[in-house]
């Protein structure tokens, strides 16, 4: 079974980063048949901004230009599609929002035209998500942000397209919080992301598993305390 672990995050030596390699190696100890491939989006260059030519794509009037193409790809060939990020004013992060934007476009992702129903395409999709909050549980929950961002992500993209999102975690208090915690967490999360499922074809240019220890964690930088931002 591949996965695919996407990133949004410009440092390297980010809680962020740390959580999705630790994903990575969960998912080689689960079972070295296993592979994954962390696609950071930062350091690709990947271009968020939504154009012209997505417009056209959304109308039907033009194909997908070549850096989404090979976003769609990518997805195509993973059998589980994992997002990591500190959440940014109880969201995503612009760079990830702009890779959703113009990477699950009609045609693609779903087809919708004026005089036709919706179809969801992406129905063999299995997503899961892991957001990276300041705040602590009590302040998601007494203000509606964890609903809220379920609403808009978990239900408002994902079950738009017919993907199935897995498992939608918050690792809360990520400026107080030991990294080692998060770590952890991460890693179980990697562990169990295909279960016993069987192992399928593998994408090209991803990591190969060794299995790994859940003690072997990295360190990670410390930064400035924010409730909006998690540690980067």
């Amino acid at each position: 079974m591949h996965a695919l672990i996407v990133v949004a995050h410009h440092d390297l030596q980010s809680l962020t980063h740390s959580l999705a390699r630790q994903i990575g190696e969960g998912v080689c100890a689960a079972d070295s048949d296993h592979s994954f491939e962390i696609a950071d989006l930062w350091a690709q260059g990947f271009d968020p901004r939504f154009g012209a030519a997505d417009l056209a794509v959304h109308h039907r009037e033009a194909p997908p230009p070549a850096d989404v193409a090979a976003e769609q790809a990518r997805i195509d060939g993973a059998d589980a599609l994992v997002l990591v990020y500190p959440v940014y004013w109880w969201s995503m992060p612009a760079l990830l929002k702009g890779w959703i934007d113009r990477v699950f476009a009609n045609g693609w992702a779903f087809d919708f035209s004026a005089d036709a129903k919706l179809e969801k395409k992406l129905r063999h999709l299995r997503v899961h998500l892991v957001g990276v909050g300041g705040a602590d549980a009590g302040t998601y929950a007494r203000h509606g942000y964890a609903d809220a961002m379920k609403t808009q992500i978990d239900h408002g993209i994902f079950d738009y397209c017919g993907a199935s999102v897995v498992t939608s975690e918050l690792l809360f208090e990520s400026e107080i919080q030991e990294p080692t915690v998060h770590l952890e967490a991460a890693w179980v999360i990697g562990r169990d992301l295909f279960g016993a499922s069987r192992r399928s074809d593998a994408a090209q240019d991803v990591h190969l598993c060794q299995p790994a220890s859940a003690n072997a964690f990295r360190q990670t930088k410390k930064e400035p305390r924010s409730s909006l931002m998690g540690r980067k």
